[in-house]
């Protein structure tokens, strides 16, 4: 396992729960010399701990592991703030709204980062009666690909997920659409705004 959860992890939830260490070994049945040497650096939790120790904190054993608690802030669930995650080993694309833990292939994955499509990555938007045809001018070779296009509005997220040596194209109903974006396989992700389209 490349990740443990560490004492330092340990106190800060500790600290942040607002319980000694006493308390502490109480919830979990240990001593609380145990959760000393667990925060010295010392020792570490038995593999069966996990799951009580992340009970007792409120957190996922993910974020345990992680040592990075996350508190959604998006209670809104606003589409617009959507996050894409995409696994270097096998491709799987991950979409959530606020923050998250995500592991795939025993990586743990960043959101992607999205910057505004260039001339390498450019998307065309056309209107056709009630859709937008979306086509991005790219190569769809199988070394280097358009993984996928997505229209968000601030309800709804439409995806089509794109494969090498086909076209670099789909459509998308209207549906207050307000950003599309696509994913290159090697260059990250790209959006555009959209604007009136007539």
């Amino acid at each position: 396992m490349n990740q443990y959860i560490t004492g330092a992890v340990i106190k800060e939830l500790r600290e942040k729960n607002n319980l000694t260490q006493a308390e502490l070994s109480e919830k979990l049945n240990v001593s609380d010399k145990t959760v000393s040497k667990w925060e010295t650096a010392k020792g570490y939790p038995d593999i069966s701990l996990l799951e009580p120790i992340a009970k007792v904190f409120g957190v996922s054993v993910t974020e345990l592991l992680s040592g990075n608690a996350i508190s959604n802030m998006n209670i809104s669930a606003n589409m617009m703030r959507s996050k894409f995650y995409v696994c270097p080993v096998c491709g799987n694309i991950i979409h959530c709204m606020g923050e998250t833990v995500i592991n795939c292939h025993g990586i743990q994955l960043l959101p992607e980062s999205a910057e505004l499509s260039d001339e390498n990555h450019k998307i065309v938007i056309e209107r056709i009666e009630d859709e937008y045809f979306v086509q991005i001018e790219h190569d769809m070779s199988k070394e280097h690909y358009i993984s996928f296009i997505a229209a968000v509005s601030s309800d709804r997220l439409q995806l089509v997920k794109l494969y090498p040596e086909g076209n670099a194209e789909t459509r998308f109903k209207l549906r207050g659409v307000k950003r599309i974006y696509i994913f290159c396989n090697r260059d990250g992700l790209f959006y555009l705004d959209i604007k009136k389209i007539k």
